[in-house]
């Protein structure tokens, strides 16, 4: 994309038309309508152009942790139930033709799995499986180590598999509430 200094109208230009579908279908993915993911992504790239001398050269990851924030920041001013879809209704909204895990057989199941799990549970494996991120960037999302990533998907995807196959999701205690419950 070029040193900062080079970012003026044709580089934000490439920019939008690169990663603006993206955002659009993470937004899909999380709201309600597609009239309220488009305004998200445009809010997304109106923070993109005002701090475009701190957007990355793989600008997807950063763009997809300004998403995720101003998401938040709705969500926490409206201090009510937010306006979105559980999982399962979310990504019937979905565009035709779309790729990846939205294709496969089972997906149905899946969706059903991931509703039982927690948001982020949920966010991660959304990151990594349908947003196509890496751990690393999916770190940079969340706002997280690359560690601490990898660690939240592992137990993302044990609990899935566990939701997949019936079984009781099993919910560990922290040691200091064990020893403190013993005591």
């Amino acid at each position: 994309m070029g040193p900062p200094g080079e970012r003026d109208e044709g580089w934000f230009t490439s920019l939008y038309a690169a990663e603006y579908a993206h955002i659009v279908r993470y937004g899909l993915r999380r709201l309600a309508d597609s009239d309220a993911s488009a305004e998200l992504a445009q809010e997304v790239f109106v923070v993109a152009w005002r701090r475009r001398a701190e957007v990355p050269d793989r600008s997807l990851p950063w763009l997809y942790g300004v998403a995720r924030r101003l998401l938040a920041n709705q969500w926490r001013s409206r201090r009510g139930v937010p306006d979105v879809l559980p999982i399962t209704d979310a990504d019937l909204a979905r565009v035709a033709g779309s790729s990846g895990a939205d294709v496969t057989v089972g997906v149905a199941d899946v969706r059903a799995a991931l509703a039982v799990l927690s948001e982020l549970d949920q966010e991660i494996l959304r990151l990594v499986g349908w947003e196509e991120l890496t751990v690393s960037e999916a770190a940079k999302v969340l706002g997280c180590t690359r560690a601490a990533a990898a660690v939240r998907l592992h137990r993302a995807r044990r609990r899935l598999a566990e939701a997949m196959s019936d079984r009781p999701i099993h919910v560990r205690r922290p040691m200091l509430a064990t020893i403190r419950e013993d005591l």
